[in-house]
Order: C-alpha cells, then structure tokens, then sequence
C-alpha cells in the first residue's frame, strides 16, 4: 500500500510540469479556449431561459452574438474616441512633456550617478535601438495576433454555447462523477463564477470612471483614456491597480505643478482605487472568492510565466474557479482555505 502511495505521488510529480509544458506550448489553444470558457458561462443562463421558453437554439445562439458584438461595439467606440482625444492634442503638450521627462529622466541619473557621453541626447542614449521599422513590426504582429485571439475566442464560445462543447457534460464526466450532485455541483460553479466575473467587471468600470472623473476635475489631459486604462488593467490583480497609479502620477508630472495639485491628484486616484479595490471588492465578492495574497503573487507569476500578459489577467478566475471546485469536495477542503488563507480545518465544531 505505501509502495502504490510512493508511486502515485511520484507520478503526479511527473505529470503536473508536464501539463504545464502543454499549457505553455499550446497556449495558442488554451488562451482562447478558457477565455471563451468564462465568456459562455455568463450566457449559458440566459440560454437555458431561453430554451424553456422554446426559442430555437439558433435564435437563442444568435441573440446571444448580437449581445457581444454590441459589448465589443461600445468598447470599439471607446477605443475610438480615446485614440481621437490623443491625436486631437495640442503640439505643445507633447514638447512640455517631453521636457519634462527628460527632467525626470536627468534627476533620476543624477540620484543613482549615472553617466552618459557628452553631448548625447537623453532619448538617443535610452532608445538608439528603437526605430520605427521595428515598432511597425512589433505592432503588426501584435494586431495579428490579438485578431487570432479574437476570432478563436468567438469560434470556442459559438461551439460552447451551442451545446457542440458541452463544458457540463466535461465538467461531470471529470470532476463531478455522481450523477445527481453533478448537476447541483456545476449549477453552484457557474453561479459562483459569474458573481465573480460580473463583480470584477463592476469594480473595473467604477474605477474606469472614477480615473476619468479625477482627470476631468484636475484638468489632466485624456480621461478617456486613462479610464478606459485603469478598466482595463484592473482585471490584473493587485499588480494592475498599481500600474494604474503609478502611470497616471507620472502623467500627470506633464500638466500639473509639482504642489498641492499634484499631490491632490495623486490622493485622488489613490483613494478610488482604494475604496474600489479595497473595500466594495471584499464585500460584494465575500469569503467564498477570498483568496491569500501570497497565493496570487503565486499564481500571477506562473500564468504570467506560461500565458504572458493573458495569463496576468485569467490567473485569479482561474483560482477562483479551482477553489469553487475544490469547495465541491470536502476531502480537497484543505487546500481551499490554503487557496483562501484560512486557517481553519474548514470542519464544524
């Protein structure tokens, strides 16, 4: 018995790099596969609503596509009037900051005693490999492949939807084998992770407006975009909210005087992230979703390791979603409060 115990823990020692492997080789399956995962899950619902209602599943398929083309349509918008807000700029704008990165730039030399050759300018020093070939290059190749991912995304998401990749069938087949708590099990997988996906989408969009409101009050230069920035980083956790921050400070540098209404400013943005991040997020997703700081350091590093910046963004509802599973088990109970923090056996006194 302790030889077949030795043996399966050495296989499953074996076995986990090894699926990590195949996660990172084929990430261009998986990405766009987990995606379109969470992306169904929010719909699967409304589709089961609509099927007691006898609406066809291609009329119900099709409602469903019209619902998120609106979604993206509405995102494009932003996009839109953010890029015009940017290109609309005045000449003068990007001359003072310019200059004023430059000082930045210079006083940060200057701390750390870094020298550069006489007469060499500090954006020839810093960026004499940057040329515009290769910046049309690297921008091509990122619009291919966030277009691959969007058309793969869309394909896995008709396929899961449609019932052709029964995500439940899957789900029951592996993880939950009893055939009536099954049924029960996924229902409360489903409900938990769209509370958790939809109070994520909440608190990014409060934070989006609460970046533009600030930029809009102090007189910081495209709010749209800097909300549409902070909406979107903020799906990356902890290390988003401080990007976000950190970005805007620093932009703000250009326009506003090193006084009062910089450090205003700064506190601002501070303060919405804090009260979005750090309290409505706690309580709207409560201790089932609760997960320990440690464990998402963890787990950013390694689906930031093997997804780059979409495994950033999937790597929490990823943790989230084992938990809720692990939750289904009570023998896996330990290690869901390992995954949540708590210390408790999980077993009532």
């Amino acid at each position: 018995m302790n030889d077949l115990k030795t043996t399966n823990t050495l296989l499953l020692i074996i076995v986990i790099p090894f699926i990590f492997y195949l996660l990172k080789v084929l990430s261009f399956i998986f990405i766009p596969l987990v995606l379109a995962m969470f992306i169904s899950l929010l719909f699967l619902p409304i589709m089961r609503w609509l099927a007691k209602k006898r609406v066809p599943k291609t009329v119900s398929l099709l409602l469903v596509i019209i619902v998120i083309t609106g979604v993206f349509k509405v995102g494009g918008e932003l996009i839109k009037l953010s890029s015009q807000e940017i290109l609309s700029a005045d000449s003068t704008f990007f001359k003072t900051a310019e200059e004023k990165l430059v000082g930045v730039i210079v006083s940060v030399e200057d701390f750390f005693g870094i020298t550069r050759v006489q007469g060499e300018s500090v954006f020839s020093h810093y960026f004499k490999n940057n040329n515009m070939l290769s910046n049309i290059g690297v921008t091509i190749d990122f619009i291919g492949n966030a277009l691959s991912l969007t058309l793969t995304t869309a394909f896995f998401v008709i396929l899961l939807l449609s019932g052709t990749m029964n995500f439940e069938k899957l789900l029951n087949s592996t993880l939950f084998k009893v055939r009536y708590s099954s049924v029960k099990a996924f229902r409360q997988v489903e409900k938990d992770i769209i509370k958790f996906v939809q109070v994520k989408f909440f608190i990014s969009l409060l934070t989006g407006i609460g970046f533009s409101l600030a930029c809009v009050f102090f007189n910081v230069s495209f709010p749209i975009f800097w909300g549409l920035f902070a909406f979107a980083i903020n799906f990356v956790q902890m290390i988003g909210s401080i990007i976000s921050v950190v970005l805007l400070a620093l932009f703000a540098l250009v326009e506003l005087d090193q006084s009062g209404t910089l450090l205003f400013f700064i506190v601002s943005i501070i303060a919405v992230q804090g009260l979005m991040g750090g309290v409505l997020e706690p309580v709207f997703m409560g201790k089932t979703f609760s997960v320990n700081v440690i464990v998402i350091l963890i787990m950013l590093m390694l689906w930031g390791y093997i997804w780059g910046i979409p495994g950033l963004i999937l790597s929490i509802p990823l943790t989230v979603f084992a938990k809720i599973c692990f939750d289904q088990f009570p023998r896996y109970k330990v290690v869901s409060n390992i995954i949540s923090g708590d210390n408790s056996s999980g077993k009532r006194p």
